[in-house]
């Protein structure tokens, strides 16, 4: 997810649904809903929300400062349901949990993705290298992210967007400690979502996506599709579900837009000095890159070969093995600049790792 804290932090014609999102152009009249969408409804989990006024004084809102047709946006919200298992999902936990990197990597980087990885590269070759050429991005950073995220479209998720923006916006857990900004993170994935929807004409009922409301091969919240999502096949229209041109250049595009310098590595190997080391200092900043070379090592980093050349910052990236000793590596700003697509430093090692070794197998 693309989402950016843990959950998230993080989703067709192009000129059109910058200009909708902007709210720079007329609504376009919405259709109506189908009836076999309006029949699946009823098999939804959950209270429609057509009863909260809290919902509909939103829908009021949305439509009036959308330019929405104010029915539409009415009936769609109000046939909305709270979805039970997206609310438990987004429970915070209830015991500590222990981090692990291995077990974690073991999830990612195995033999099922890394061969859909190589055969998700082969059929789309030229594509990846336009996209590294036109935004600086390499192949197996992309090809990394989207294996994470759905194996290359085969787990896009199977809850209706409608339903689970519309629970965590107006039923957000109340045992999250930061429920009202989370909340009103999720009002405005909604409101992007249906923006979006009636500009495109589409039915909303029928997008399905994460538990979060992420969407598409790369699993774009509605606000990185609307900001990031380009049509790089071409066609006039942006599809981050069936088109993988258009999937390879949207993520390649949100890397570019979140600052990734081409030609630059994600991180390098670190050891320590024992009598020099101050790891407190080392890990304050936590994964942003804050300390110059000189710095770092005058802490008791140890860095060798191309990283006692590296000119930006770094940061000491820690990756915790349960009860064995941690893993460390010293993170550049491109490091930095994939977790913010999952704010998570072991998800950015997964996607780096899965990468290399797809890039491994394509070698012959």
């Amino acid at each position: 997810m693309t989402c950016n804290s843990s959950f998230l932090p993080r989703l067709k014609i192009a000129i059109v649904l910058i200009a909708a999102i902007a709210g720079a152009a007329c609504a376009n009249p919405a259709k109506p809903l189908k009836k076999k969408v309006a029949a699946r409804i009823e098999q939804t989990q959950g209270a429609p929300y057509a009863t909260r006024p809290d919902a509909m004084a939103f829908a009021d809102d949305l439509a009036s400062r959308r330019n929405l047709d104010p029915q539409w946006v009415h009936e769609v919200i109000g046939q909305a349901r709270f979805n039970p298992t997206v609310s438990r999902l987004m429970q915070p936990p209830t015991q500590a949990f222990v981090k692990n990197w291995r077990v974690y990597r073991s999830r990612f980087v195995e033999p099922i993705r890394i061969r859909a990885g190589v055969n998700f590269w082969q059929a789309n070759r030229r594509t990846l290298a336009r996209a590294e050429q036109e935004y600086g991005v390499p192949a197996e950073i992309i090809v990394g992210i989207i294996g994470v995220e759905t194996i290359y479209g085969r787990d896009t998720g199977n809850f209706r967007v409608l339903d689970a923006l519309a629970t965590l916006a107006f039923d957000y857990p109340s045992s999250h400690p930061r429920v009202q900004e989370r909340s009103d993170y999720f009002k405005g994935e909604i409101e992007q979502f249906l923006t979006m929807e009636s500009r495109r004409n589409a039915d909303p009922f029928e997008q399905l996506g994460s538990y979060a409301g992420a969407m598409g091969m790369p699993q774009f919240m509605p606000s990185s599709w609307a900001k990031y999502a380009v049509d790089f096949d071409g066609d006039g229209q942006i599809d981050l579900q069936n088109s993988p041109a258009d999937v390879i250049g949207s993520v390649a595009n949100y890397f570019k837009a979140y600052g990734w310098q081409a030609g630059m590595t994600t991180h390098y190997p670190v050891s320590f000095d024992a009598s020099r080391l101050d790891m407190d200092a080392l890990m304050a900043p936590d994964i942003l890159p804050t300390f110059s070379v000189a710095s770092f090592t005058a802490k008791g980093a140890v860095l060798k070969g191309q990283a006692l050349d590296h000119k930006g910052p770094l940061a000491l990236i820690e990756l915790l093995n349960g009860a064995d000793a941690p893993q460390y590596v010293a993170g550049t700003e491109n490091f930095y600049v994939i977790t913010r697509y999952n704010w998570s430093s072991y998800y950015a090692m997964a996607v780096i790792e899965l990468g290399q070794k797809v890039a491994e197998q394509m070698a012959p």
